[in-house]
């Protein structure tokens, strides 16, 4: 769940973005008693998410704006369902029509898209996580898409686990430098990850003990071959080149976790409407 103090914050800097001192429009077309009554309308099918923030963007221009919703986040929508019925002074509702609608659109789409790919690899037992590959301020509300499609998420940022890539090793030396120097270093809560591209990295990876080993861009096989390496000594995630396509494929090779971007960058703004 979100916190709503970040919501709101978020909400009225977006507002700030989009209305600036005034709505010149809605605000000379419009009169402070004047009302209206509208619904969010789906206009294609798929999972709904966002109503916290959808409903902050009409709470913050004005407390008399109600709105009456009939799905929760995680709800699956068909084409043409009535999503909610909004009503009160229209300068409020015509005023945040848009932001509110750029939220849940974007939301709907990485839910949905995460769920697509998460039931895809469902008989596997294999999570599909996101990555940090994410809109720049809008993190939050992605990452909470993706677990409200019932996706699962990578490292929230920086400083939540210890990821050793391809140019970290280049500059400590090696995987074991980097490893050595950074157990050293960081908590005893924090977990180590090494993105591996060859076996001979995997084998380096698994001597040192590390937590989770990245396969990145590895055909199917060679990743069976790295399964059998690591033993269960490690959590297994591959990443790289994955598509509905290849998923499960990728999935039926024994690793544990795959990661994507493609479940919050591809996912499309989804059909939503104020009529």
């Amino acid at each position: 769940m979100l916190n709503r103090f970040y919501i709101e914050d978020h909400v009225k800097n977006a507002l700030k973005e989009d209305v600036s001192f005034e709505d010149i429009t809605t605000d000379n077309l419009t009169g402070v008693n004047d009302t209206l009554s509208c619904v969010l309308n789906t206009r294609e099918d798929g999972v709904f998410c966002g109503k916290d923030v959808f409903e902050t963007v009409f709470r913050v221009l004005s407390d008399d704006v109600k709105i009456k919703f009939f799905v929760e986040d995680g709800d699956e929508i068909k084409n043409g369902d009535k999503l909610a019925e909004i009503s009160g002074p229209a300068r409020a509702i015509l005023t945040g029509e848009r932001t509110a609608l750029n939220y849940i659109q974007r939301m709907s789409a990485i839910a949905t898209k995460s769920r697509e790919f998460q039931n895809a690899i469902k008989e596997y037992g294999v999570r599909m996580v996101d990555t940090r590959k994410n809109t720049p301020n809008f993190r939050i509300f992605e990452k909470y898409a993706v677990k409200t499609g019932c996706g699962y998420v990578h490292r929230f940022n920086l400083s939540d686990c210890a990821m050793i890539k391809d140019n970290h090793v280049k500059f400590a030396g090696s995987i074991t430098k980097a490893v050595e120097k950074l157990k050293q270093s960081i908590s005893h809560a924090h977990k180590i990850e090494v993105e591996c591209d060859t076996l001979e990295q995997v084998k380096e990876a698994v001597a040192c003990g590390v937590d989770i080993i990245m396969l990145d861009n590895m055909s199917c096989d060679t990743m069976r071959e790295a399964v059998k390496i690591i033993d269960h000594k490690a959590i297994v995630e591959a990443s790289g080149r994955v598509n509905m396509d290849t998923l499960k494929e990728i999935a039926s090779t024994g690793i544990d976790v795959i990661s994507s971007s493609a479940i919050v960058a591809k996912a499309p703004t989804m059909d939503l409407g104020l009529d």
